[in-house]
């Protein structure tokens, strides 16, 4: 067969096949200047998770609000969320990156100023919900952004910052909150807002976005600024632009394109990995730790502070093996050490049910730390990182929308239903999630591929070929 010939209409040239050069390219100036201001939205993101939290008590007392109305006020965001992450991949390809950045921001900031002027519940559910709105957009483009602009040696580790700044978001106000007024607090989050939108003025956009909307000289440009001036950028100038024209012989890409065969692949595993991330219960141990660690006979205060003083540093670890070790070892281990978390969170209360051991709020203590240690490596951050490389230009935006809608519904189903699964059974709610941590471990091992190391135009390549071969 000739190899410039692919299968369902993909033309790439050997170049493609054949670029596996390992000169690896220094990070520059420019993208870690635009790395940072493109994850001051992802610290927004940890911001308005970890407000609710602290802020609870304050609120509560100084406006009247019942815990019934407090709850629609810690939910409400992920309604809106889910509504940004349905428009999310559409704005991303219509504005640019930068454009729906600073899109999801002003409403992340109105949001903020509703919650800190707000005099009655109304008014706080409406900031709640539009900072989810501009969050959902966040999710998105955030790490789609840093993946287009880094260098294929570096993407790995600079697009798990995302994650990384969504953890120190959480833990600022976690820390703070309990310092501060609940008002104090919400004005601080407006910071990294106008941060990120004051730095969006001096960042290039995504060369491939550009390339995509055949803007070729300003794609050279702003490739040329990330790689440095005296930088040879011809080979990868070169590799973005017959792959996107090829991708554009093809016919403009509507949602029910997604669940053709030649995507398949794509699609099970960026859909298959958020499913597995939310229903392993995250968001469950995020939302509830101290109401867990109190069921389990333990301090909520201790444990929750010991959370943070955990994660943060298996953050960084991870960001540093990310390049190194490589997405499947990181995600095979975190998934490993969840599944063992939160069995150990499960074996603690069928001890304490059965009045077996003493002990067992310590076991709990320990499951939950090994839980969210072993999350922060891997699962919390590398979902994101392979949605954001695994899906061809032309179908991008549809795909990381589905995909982004899928993780915000999962985080809302095991968030609600949280609750109610205690009720049931404690320990069969922990057992669950340890049997779902187990299933990914599987399903990473069968499906999910290596990316490090690879052009996203390798990657997608290299998708395409599991397709022709299947």
């Amino acid at each position: 067969m000739d190899r410039e010939r692919i299968e369902d209409g993909f033309t790439i040239t050997d170049r493609l096949l054949s670029n596996h050069e390992d000169t690896p390219a220094p990070p520059t100036a420019a993208v870690v200047f635009s790395t940072l201001v493109a994850v001051s939205g992802s610290f927004v993101f940890g911001s308005a998770v970890g407000f609710s939290s602290p802020a609870q008590t304050g609120i509560i007392e100084e406006l009247g609000l019942s815990v019934a109305e407090y709850s629609v006020f810690g939910s409400i965001w992920t309604i809106g969320a889910m509504i940004g992450a349905v428009m999310s991949g559409k704005l991303a390809d219509l504005f640019a990156r930068r454009g729906a950045l600073g899109f999801s921001e002003m409403f992340c900031l109105v949001g903020w100023l509703a919650i800190i002027f707000g005099r009655n519940a109304l008014w706080l559910d409406i900031g709640r919900l539009l900072m989810g709105y501009g969050v959902g957009i966040i999710s998105y483009v955030v790490p789609v952004y840093i993946a287009e602009i880094t260098p294929k040696n570096l993407r790995g580790a600079f697009t798990t910052v995302n994650q990384l700044m969504i953890c120190c978001g959480v833990s600022l106000m976690y820390v703070i909150g309990v310092i501060i007024n609940w008002r104090l607090l919400a004005l601080i989050g407006t910071i990294p807002c106008i941060i990120q939108l004051s730095g969006l003025f001096f960042i290039p956009e995504s060369p491939r976005w550009l390339a995509k909307a055949g803007k070729w000289k300003e794609c050279e440009a702003s490739l040329q600024r990330l790689r440095g001036k005296d930088a040879n950028i011809s080979k990868e100038a070169t590799e973005i632009k017959d792959y996107t024209e090829t991708i554009q012989k093809l016919s403009e890409a509507k949602m029910i394109d997604l669940f053709q065969k030649k995507y398949a692949h794509s699609l099970i595993v960026g859909v298959g990995l958020m499913v597995l991330q939310q229903f392993g219960g995250v968001n469950a141990i995020a939302y509830y730790a101290s109401s867990i660690f109190e069921s389990a006979g333990f301090s909520g205060r201790i444990g929750s502070i010991a959370m943070v003083v955990v994660q943060i540093p298996m953050q960084v670890l991870g960001v540093l093996l990310m390049d190194k070790s490589g997405r499947r070892p990181l995600l095979l281990v975190s998934a490993a050490g969840t599944c063992l978390g939160c069995f150990l969170v499960g074996l603690s209360f069928l001890l304490q049910d059965l009045q077996l051991w003493k002990s067992s709020p310590f076991l709990a203590l320990v499951g939950i730390l090994v839980f969210t240690g072993s999350f922060s490596l891997g699962m919390g951050g590398i979902p994101w990182v392979i949605m954001s490389e695994i899906f061809p230009i032309n179908v991008k935006g549809l795909a990381g929308s589905l995909v982004t809608v899928v993780n915000w519904f999962g985080s809302w189903i095991v968030s609600y239903s949280f609750n109610f699964l205690m009720l049931w059974s404690s320990e069969g709610t922990f057992f669950i999630f340890s049997a779902v941590c187990g299933l990914t471990i599987m399903f990473v091992a069968k499906l999910v591929p290596e990316t490090k190391g690879r052009t996203l135009e390798e990657i997608q390549l290299s998708m395409n070929s599991f397709h022709n071969q299947s």
